[in-house]
């Protein structure tokens, strides 16, 4: 590995990360022999160059998938989970190693890096568990003349492509079920954060995975590779977690093949505090679904709408507890907020805060960029934000809350439900059935009642609307790579 610093060359060599390419089992360079640096975006310290894939590469990753895949589709589901069940064991063992590499090369804090790293793990556990409890159908024809048989086989070859945000947890929730199926992928992780994909990917072999089951490209031309991936006819399936514009693009690509496409897509989370509502447990809730990750995540809450009997008291709230979060490196054991990924990020978040105050927004707490290096952005809260304002209708991917007062429930649903996405929605209420009611009046794939965390491995994960197709977790997440076929006979 080219380590350029050196005082992070024993985190890394503890955790052993391999740079290259891995494709057939081997660990090997890209064709062209290029290579891309990886920079800890708290810093800007290049921590190591990894293989620069291209095409060509992604045509001998699919190679090597092909030959792998009748094997792996006939290996029992338990010789599958106790591959898994290794690789669980593993992740637990090696859980602060990861966590570092992950605050490293994402810039997340260590606490919630260690969380991701013990969310990661257990999606190898939990679909380990599923691989042996995929059950079909047997049934008698409502004419009485035949037979109905339902199984599940592997969908085949899948293409795995995973953002920067959570690089383990994101990796795990689509390898996992892939490979309980039965099916071999190639995993393309995002370029900024590759490291820890390849930590993992190394991990796997430790565990067992057969040689050509599980490959993975890291590319500094993500779309020509994944187009390269998408366009081969053997590939079957796709699983991408990214935005919903790159979404649109891939869905065009896989189109032609008419690949099954699972798409975790962007999101534009409402959190909802009731006049009924603990105040409290609402701001305890609000700096989860807030500051997770930096504000970094697909399922962050991006629009605070806040009844007005509550409204002050919640935000003197909430303006204490953001200003108490210390800012600082991901590395650092007392930060409790990291960088934004690049300075793209820092930029795009200060666009919609600028726009936000100049369409009569007031800040109450932060408002700019820091400045130095890293690519830091403070703590941020907004009051009194316009309707219009950009900051409503995009995805933030920053610590920034705007803040709407409403008194009027059904105008307030009205606002909520004004946008294209429909990831998670977060609602807080003393009173259960009112909770649950306006649940149902949202549309969005997940909803956190008096919650502000829904990730769980158990939980099928995914949107409505442009937030996305499909579910990743829960026993539908391994469905997802599978194809349903159905037998007619008579005895």
């Amino acid at each position: 590995m080219t380590v350029v610093d050196t005082a992070l060359r024993p985190v890394l060599d503890r955790l052993d990360v391999p740079t290259d390419l891995l494709v057939g089992g081997a660990w090997r360079a890209a064709g062209s022999g290029r290579r891309f640096d990886v920079a800890d975006p708290s810093t800007g310290v290049v921590l190591a160059s990894v293989a620069d894939a291209d095409v060509t590469d992604a045509r001998a990753a699919v190679d090597a998938a092909e030959e792998a895949a009748a094997g792996w589709a006939a290996t029992s589901p338990r010789s599958r989970a106790e591959v898994l069940l290794r690789a669980f064991g593993l992740m637990q063992d090696r859980a602060e190693e990861l966590a570092q590499l992950i605050s490293l090369e994402n810039g997340k804090c260590l606490a919630d890096a260690r969380s991701e790293v013990a969310y990661a793990a257990e999606f190898f556990r939990w679909y380990a568990e599923e691989s042996v409890r995929v059950r079909g159908e047997v049934g008698i024809s409502p004419s009485g003349s035949h037979r109905i048989l339902v199984s599940h086989r592997p969908i085949g070859i899948s293409v795995l492509v995973t953002p920067w945000n959570f690089p383990a947890a994101m990796a795990t929730r689509k390898i996992g079920p892939a490979l309980a199926a039965g099916c071999t992928v190639v995993l393309k992780p995002a370029s900024e954060t590759p490291l820890t994909a390849l930590a993992v990917a190394g991990l796997l072999q430790d565990a067992g995975v057969p040689a050509g089951v599980l490959n993975v490209l890291t590319t500094s031309t993500s779309s020509t590779v994944v187009e390269g991936l998408l366009t081969d006819p053997r590939t079957r399936m796709l699983s991408f977690t990214g935005s919903t514009q790159v979404g649109r693009l891939l869905l065009r690509t896989a189109a032609d093949q008419v690949l099954k496409c699972g798409m975790e897509l962007g999101g534009n989370a409402p959190f909802v505090v009731l006049d009924d509502a603990d105040v409290d447990d609402a701001l305890d809730g609000a700096m989860v679904a807030k500051m997770r990750n930096g504000g970094q995540a697909c399922t962050a809450a991006n629009r605070f709408f806040v009844h007005d009997a509550l409204h002050d008291e919640f935000v003197a709230g909430l303006v204490a507890r953001m200003s108490a979060v210390r800012v600082g490196a991901g590395t650092d054991e007392g930060s409790q907020c990291g960088p934004l990924i690049n300075a793209g990020a820092v930029r795009k978040v200060d666009e919609l805060v600028r726009d936000a105050v100049e369409q009569g927004a007031r800040v109450l707490l932060g408002g700019s960029p820091s400045i130095g290096a890293g690519h830091f952005y403070p703590p941020t809260v907004l009051v009194d934000v316009p309707a219009h304002a950009r900051i409503l209708h995009e995805e933030v991917f920053g610590p920034v809350a705007p803040v709407v007062r409403f008194d009027d429930e059904d105008a307030m649903l009205e606002r909520v439900e004004d946008t294209e996405y429909g990831l998670v929605s977060y609602v807080y209420t003393t009173d259960l059935a009112r909770g649950l009611r306006m649940a149902e009046r949202i549309d969005s794939g997940m909803v956190g009642l008096n919650r502000g965390l829904v990730s769980d491995p158990a939980a099928p994960f995914g949107g409505t609307k442009q937030s996305g197709l499909g579910r990743e977790g829960s026993a539908e997440g391994l469905l997802e790579f599978s194809e349903t076929q159905y037998v007619a006979t008579s005895w």
